[in-house]
């Protein structure tokens, strides 16, 4: 069996800090600063998350976090990556677009129905994106070419255009 898991002797800097955490008005540090407090009064992770209503793994990720970072691990960090690079510049946007004025049959699908799910793949078959995008990703895609996916389901195979509406050949 494992040794019990506390975290480390707290210095009067340190129990200031987490004590001044208790009455902060953020959830994940009241959190988290409760869960430092029981720990140093000898509480196991178990009995911790049993008493606050949090998971045991919650637990041990804040006394890892304090034992790593000190009082740091009391500020929420935002789970989203530094930088995000966009799948879709306007080229290849219109290059989707271009894509989807095709029918998928064209590309060797059974269907002759666009899906995101199925654009997604052709993109990625067809070497307009990296690797496999989401759904969300092409959606997204289509947004920035000012279409919703309701509204692009009928553009789609679209060849004549009259005025603002779409009539299909």
């Amino acid at each position: 069996m494992k040794a019990p898991m506390y975290v480390r002797a707290l210095s009067p800097a340190e129990q200031a800090g987490i004590e001044a955490g208790l009455r902060s008005s953020d959830a994940f540090t009241l959190r988290r600063s409760q869960i430092l407090l029981a720990s140093s009064r000898g509480q196991r992770p178990k009995e911790i998350a049993c008493n606050l209503g949090c998971a045991t793994q919650t637990v041990r990720n804040a006394i890892h976090a304090f034992e790593q970072k000190g009082l740091e691990c009391l500020k929420s960090e935002s789970s989203r990556p530094k930088t995000v690079q966009a799948q879709f510049d306007q080229s290849k946007c219109e290059a989707l677009r271009a894509l989807l004025h095709q029918s998928p049959r064209t590309f060797g699908k059974a269907t002759s129905c666009w899906t995101l799910e199925l654009a997604a793949v052709v993109c990625f078959e067809q070497s307009l994106t990296a690797n496999q995008v989401s759904i969300e990703t092409i959606r997204l895609a289509l947004k920035r070419l000012g279409v919703s996916w309701q509204r692009a389901k009928h553009w789609i195979t679209s060849v004549r255009r009259v005025g603002a509406y779409e009539i299909p050949a």
